[in-house]
């Protein structure tokens, strides 16, 4: 009977174990970082935070049973933290209450977890002991950090955490042609890749090389990228195979970019298009080799900064909103009339300024008007035009031999994808 009595307690017993060894991750984090302060000096120690964690367990398990008890336990345990923090900021004059918190986090941890709530739990408390472990990284980041950049981030916030749970998820508009969370996606995406475009050059410096600035750049423009060293290119003192290599790894990155953002937005493109832009990708990676290649013994110039706008400026954002709802409703009206080589020729004509509205597009159509096959060759459509404009960038701003150099590996990248048509599924 005995064996059986444990086995029926074991969940309460599991959860008890859990909410100690919380309860003791949160205290080796706490006691390690504090392990050098003078003893008496703090209020709580690994022993301490195992006691918290295991007392919010306790509350959790006696919580269904008796509540005003389990609100005593927790009432009391919160009110020694803050009488710990109390006594430890008037002793030492310090006024940083991470200790305390983390405290009071831990006791809710041990609650949750003795309570049917452990993955929560368990998440809360890992999060929680490496945003402590984080601490002087996180201080040097903000160190460096611009004013500009704290209120990027704070609108990026905004617009992803604030706006977009509050919008409805439902055909609108001409066509039903409009949903306003997708649409609202739609600033999401831009202003996220913008941002992490924004905060890799940042990373890297604009003195790391073309490659890299091509690369990182290419996450917000690949189009400006390319206009940018093709102006460089006009400079005969430049190293030309170098340029060359960054203009064919911003297209590269944009090509891998385009398959990212496909399988995330419209999987039912992914397979055509992943036969069409891999070879593609494939020969703008070689291009960006050859040009490495063959700039390495050339005299090293320093890179300029590729200029990229504002990260989080968001009138391109919504312009490219507006342009989305004006294609959604394009597209159906052409799909209806005219049937999916009206689509593809609408898309194939926005793709030279933009790609991301032929792929939001195509996401957002009903489910099954569209084949897997054509909806494929109809997302390819853009994005080749699109390279194709930039390698007439690189020519018109070149105006040498060396912008046919430059757009010579991106024509290839497009036939390259023209050529796998035939073998299509």
């Amino acid at each position: 009977m005995s064996g059986v009595a444990l086995f029926d307690q074991w969940p309460l017993l599991t959860g008890l174990g859990l909410s100690l060894g919380l309860g003791l991750l949160i205290g080796i984090q706490r006691g390690w970082t504090l392990r050098r302060g003078a003893a008496g000096s703090r209020f709580a120690g690994i022993r301490t935070f195992a006691l918290l964690g295991l007392t919010g367990g306790i509350a959790g398990i006696v919580h269904p049973v008796d509540r005003i008890i389990a609100g005593v336990l927790l009432a009391s345990a919160a009110l020694l933290v803050v009488l710990g923090y109390a006594r430890t900021a008037r002793e030492t004059g310090a006024i940083s209450g991470t200790s305390a918190l983390a405290g009071l986090i831990t006791l809710g941890c041990g609650f949750l977890a003795a309570s049917g709530s452990s993955q929560i739990a368990s998440i809360i408390a890992v999060s929680a002991t490496l945003l402590l472990t984080l601490r002087p990284q996180l201080h040097r980041w903000i160190k460096g950090m611009t004013e500009a950049e704290v209120s990027a981030i704070a609108r990026f916030a905004l617009i992803a955490l604030v706006v977009l749970p509050l919008l409805p998820d439902r055909s609108l508009g001409p066509y039903d042609a409009w949903s306003p969370r997708q649409l609202w996606l739609v600033v999401v995406f831009v202003s996220g890749f913008s941002f992490a475009g924004y905060l890799a050059s940042r990373r890297f410096g604009a003195t790391r090389g073309t490659l890299v600035m091509a690369a990182t750049g290419a996450m917000v423009s690949s189009t400006a990228v390319t206009a940018a060293l093709a102006t460089r290119l006009r400079d005969a003192k430049e190293n030309a195979s170098v340029l060359v290599a960054g203009i064919s790894a911003a297209s590269a990155i944009m090509l891998i970019r385009a398959i990212i953002l496909v399988a995330l937005l419209a999987p039912i493109a992914l397979p055509a298009l992943a036969m069409l832009l891999a070879p593609a990708a494939l020969v703008s990676i070689a291009g960006a080799a050859w040009g490495l290649r063959a700039g390495r013994n050339a005299e090293a110039v320093p890179a300029s900064a590729v200029a990229l706008r504002n990260p989080l400026n968001l009138g391109p954002a919504l312009v490219l909103m507006a342009l989305v709802m004006a294609m959604a409703v394009a597209a159906r009206w052409l799909m209806e009339r005219v049937g999916e080589a009206g689509l593809a020729v609408i898309l194939a004509l926005s793709g030279i300024a933009d790609i991301d509205a032929a792929i939001i597009t195509i996401g957002g159509l009903p489910t099954g008007l569209l084949d897997s096959r054509t909806a494929g060759l109809v997302v390819a459509a853009p994005i080749m035009a699109n390279t194709l404009f930039k390698a007439a960038v690189a020519v018109a701003i070149a105006r040498s031999r060396r912008g046919w150099l430059a757009a010579l590996p991106l024509i290839a990248s497009v036939a390259a994808g023209a050529a796998m048509i035939p073998f299509l599924p």
